[in-house]
């Protein structure tokens, strides 16, 4: 728009003047006028038709709205930034790192996209079921509203897009590794301590993020012990930081906070023999371990690599062992061709092969995809080191676990928190 009594500044522009009585407008000198209008009255304007502001689309609640509904031009939201630190700081502020990053991302654009595309699933989808889920729930039906809202909101397409591993809803001493079979009547108590492990993939680039629930104020510090020893896992991660440092400064915030149960106090330990790990394409455990106690390991993390940092923290001994019924299964990245001679086992494995791939499966969804009496061709499957089976995680009886975990993305100048969102 142009000021009254400003020149425009060329022919396209337009003067704006109110209409004076008696006088026409400069810009209406070529147009005729009205000859029955009263004299003193200028030409009466049409009221313009009030114009209808379109709603924005929101996700609904059960989350049920597909993503690229939402975020149409297919850019979604980009993780937290965290500057690498000590001898990495020079990342974020060298112009040749930032030169090169630009010239690498219009190469890596289309990761980072299906990367954040997974993340923000995540995040919608994780933040529902977070208001949802209250004690008197089932495993069952939790795991269905969870899994459910990840198809629905992912827009689930075969191995381009989906759940990436089955929803653990592991409780109290049980660490990891557990959903419900069918059948399962386990219903969540109001004492319980719920670790809720969510995966969900878009052409196979995974975002792993884990949280846990306690409706008992009881095990707070247990929840913020797990919670702050992840973010000193997030921090201490970067480009050539070692492995075992990672753990070694887990551990320390891990076991710097203690809980207070009927009186006693227990110690918080890191749970020795789990934890975090790389993240490779359709493949939720890649080649790297994340310790959470300090180790000896010199392994460096690499640009453009992505990790789950997670942590686990325990009341009890801080190791854990597998016993139980199973549920989670994955077929072997690169599991050997060994002939099958149960046609049974075959069909299993085109039905793992054609639904899964190489990600984790639990038994629901096989019963899911159709399958039936198929629990003696699972095992022989495993048994012929074709797929691995992996059984619940128990710590000592009696004692709580509690978990906390991020998907990260070691950019050239910086890493991204891809999974943070408002709630952790």
């Amino acid at each position: 728009m142009v000021a009254m009594g400003d020149e425009p500044k060329d022919k396209g522009d337009v003067i704006l003047q109110p209409a004076v009585d008696g006088e026409e407008n400069s810009d209406k000198e070529d147009e005729p006028v009205d000859a029955v209008a009263p004299a003193g009255e200028g030409k009466k304007k049409k009221k313009k038709k009030p114009t209808k502001k379109k709603k924005k689309l929101a996700q609904s609640d059960p989350p049920r709205v597909g993503l690229s509904k939402l975020f149409p031009n297919g850019h979604y939201p980009e993780g937290e930034l965290q500057d690498y630190k000590d001898d990495n700081a020079w990342r974020t502020t060298s112009e040749e790192t930032r030169y090169l990053e630009r010239m690498a991302h219009e190469d890596a654009e289309e990761t980072y996209e299906h990367i954040r595309h997974a993340a923000e699933v995540h995040r919608q989808v994780r933040q529902a079921a977070r208001r949802y889920i209250r004690p008197g729930m089932s495993m069952t039906h939790i795991a269905e509203y969870i899994e459910d809202g990840v198809r629905a909101v992912v827009e689930e397409n075969g191995l381009q897009a989906g759940i990436a591993f089955p929803t653990g809803l592991s409780l109290n001493n049980c660490a990891a590794h557990y959903t419900p079979n069918a059948g399962d009547k386990t219903v969540l108590g109001e004492k319980d301590v719920m670790k809720v492990d969510i995966g969900v993939h878009v052409q196979g680039r995974i975002v792993d993020s884990a949280f846990t629930l306690a409706f008992d104020h009881t095990y707070d510090p247990l929840l913020d012990a797990v919670r702050a020893a992840t973010d000193t896992g997030i921090r201490e991660s970067g480009i050539d930081a070692r492995l075992g440092e990672i753990g070694a400064a887990i551990q320390e915030t891990m076991e710097s906070y203690e809980v207070e149960v009927d009186g006693k106090v227990y110690p918080v330990k890191s749970i020795a023999n789990l934890s975090g790990h790389s993240i490779e394409l359709y493949r939720t455990h890649g080649a790297k371990s994340v310790p959470m106690v300090r180790t000896n390991d010199q392994t460096k993390m690499e640009e453009g690599e992505c990790f789950a940092i997670e942590t686990f923290g325990s009341t009890g001994r801080g190791r854990v062992v597998d016993n139980g019924e199973c549920s989670h299964y994955s077929r072997i990245f690169d599991a050997p061709r060994v002939p099958l001679r149960l046609t049974s086992a075959k069909s299993l494995l085109n039905t793992i092969n054609k639904n899964f791939g190489s990600l984790a499966f639990c038994r629901r969804y096989l019963d899911r995809a159709g399958e039936t009496k198929y629990l003696f061709a699972l095992n022989h499957l495993v048994a012929q080191g074709i797929v691995r089976d992996y059984p619940p995680l128990w710590d000592a009886r009696g004692s709580m676990t509690a978990q906390f975990e991020h998907t990260i993305l070691l950019r050239p100048t910086r890493k991204e928190v891809v999974s943070r969102g408002d709630d952790y």
